[in-house]
């Protein structure tokens, strides 16, 4: 791992394997360093899954599906939490009203 500071903000230059294949990367301090890391496990992890689970020669077809997993959690997740901002935004409104009304 090599560190360098630019603009007042600590890089990091770092190598992930995925799939086999070495990606170097500069990253924004050891936060990022550790997401990036965790993300690439969680890739091959489910690569070697899709490959003992399914048919799948390709190693582009794994990662496509792989990609497609990760985006589908993401906006399933997205989908959920907004409706979960409108669920508690509305009792958030329910309970300002009956505030109102009593206090009156």
């Amino acid at each position: 791992m090599h560190r360098e500071v630019l603009l007042g903000m600590e890089k990091l230059k770092v190598n992930v394997v995925i799939a086999g294949r070495t990606y170097p990367l500069i990253v924004n301090g050891e936060d990022e360093e550790e997401g990036m890391r965790k993300a690439a496990k969680h890739i091959n992890d489910l690569i070697l899954n899709f490959e003992q689970n399914y048919a799948v020669a390709d190693k582009q077809d794994v990662l496509a599906m792989c990609a497609l997993q990760f985006a589908s959690k993401l906006e399933i997740n997205t989908i959920k939490a907004s409706q979960e901002a409108i669920e508690v935004t509305n009792k958030i409104n329910e309970l300002t009203n009956l505030l109102e009304y009593h206090l009156k």
